[in-house]
């Protein structure tokens, strides 16, 4: 089932990149628009503590100037494994500073909100969570008016004590088209 699972995922977002890269309209050398994002799958199989993550994170933004771009960014995690369930789901502005289209500066506020169910005790714990990253990264031209960005971030709201997450830092590595 799990193999199923992971070639169904692949084969969708093949399908999901083609549609994107084939389009002549979206995000092109003319258009101010941009897209992109991210996606993920994770787990660890096998006996003992197996798992499965799913992390998708698609954006939409704009050029507001040739090297400055702000737009919309979310994102959605699932994660389950035979201790916990977990969804969280964040939205939030952000902002680029693109530098010779080789390098980027980065600003991010999310608000997430999440629920994690514990299998054994069967308790729920919800709630929310803003967070304001600042980062940045590498970015290379892959074709057309495609990029991929290889970056990090770090949320400087991050309190140890009181967030769900278990850092503050978070690397990324994704494909915006438009630029």
């Amino acid at each position: 089932m799990k193999k199923f699972i992971l070639l169904l995922l692949l084969i969708t977002g093949t399908s999901i990149y083609a549609q994107i890269r084939t389009s002549s309209n979206i995000g092109g050398e003319s258009s101010k628009w941009t897209f992109g994002g991210s996606a993920g799958l994770g787990g660890t199989f096998g006996s003992g503590n197996s798992g499965t993550s799913v992390y998708l994170s698609p954006r939409v933004g704009y050029k507001i100037m040739p090297n400055l771009e702000g737009g919309l960014a979310t994102n959605f995690t699932w994660s389950n494994s035979e201790y916990f369930t977990a969804t969280t789901f964040g939205v939030g502005p952000y902002v680029n500073y693109y530098i010779a289209r080789n390098f980027y500066l980065s600003g991010m506020f999310q608000e997430y909100f999440f629920t994690q169910k514990n299998k054994f005790t069967d308790q729920k714990y919800s709630g929310d969570e803003a967070a304001l990253y600042l980062g940045g990264g590498y970015m290379q031209k892959i074709g057309g008016s495609a990029y991929l960005q290889i970056g990090g971030m770090y949320n400087v709201l991050y309190d140890k004590e009181k967030s769900v997450f278990g850092s503050g830092f978070i690397p990324s590595v994704g494909v915006v088209f438009g630029l």
